[in-house]
């Protein structure tokens, strides 16, 4: 298999991930800015990989598989690094529920596609949506400069916790006829 520039900028963001926990960890008063700045990096190089992908009609199976994967390992990094920075209820209970909400939704997918019906949940606009606020809110609660930008990360993680309920709910209500099959 030959690599593609689309390929190869899901693999840096893969790449990326050790050293944004490290920044996170990092002792220096730049170092929340460090993290927050390669969080938003790797979430535009996933916008522009499939953007370019499409465009260049690049896409492979691998990058159809990579892509999700190194989405979510750095979605769930920065949802954990950021329960264990404010260790509160208040921030580990919608990031708990973000995780959960992952690993359902992959699974049904994982199960609707062994069935052939993949295309029942396909990405929504909510869950775009869902995935706008989350990225705004771990970019704020990663880089937490003042109490208005962590006051702004935590309403935009209330309201991708919100939209992730949803979004959830919508994908599960699509799969219900072949959930709930005999």
């Amino acid at each position: 298999m030959q690599f593609n520039i689309p390929t190869w900028l899901t693999l840096f963001r893969v790449i990326l991930i050790p050293f944004f926990v490290l920044a996170f960890y990092l002792p220096f008063h730049w170092a929340p800015l460090a993290c927050a700045l390669i969080f938003i990096f790797a979430a535009v190089t996933d916008w522009f990989d499939g953007f370019l992908a499409r465009r260049w009609k690049q896409t492979t199976r691998f990058g159809a598989f990579l892509d999700p994967v190194a989405d979510k390992v750095m979605v769930v990094m920065a949802m954990v690094l950021v329960a264990e920075h404010f260790h509160a209820w208040w921030i580990t209970l919608p990031a708990a529920t973000m995780i959960a909400r992952e690993i359902i939704i992959s699974a049904l997918r994982e199960w609707m596609a062994e069935i052939g019906k993949r295309s029942s949940v396909a990405v929504s606009w909510i869950g775009k949506v869902k995935t706008t606020a989350q990225m705004l809110a771990l970019f704020a609660l990663l880089w937490r400069p003042d109490a208005m930008v962590e006051g702004i990360g935590v309403a935009a993680l209330y309201i991708a916790a919100v939209l992730t309920f949803w979004s959830m709910f919508q994908y599960l209500s699509a799969a219900r006829g072949d959930l709930f099959e005999r």
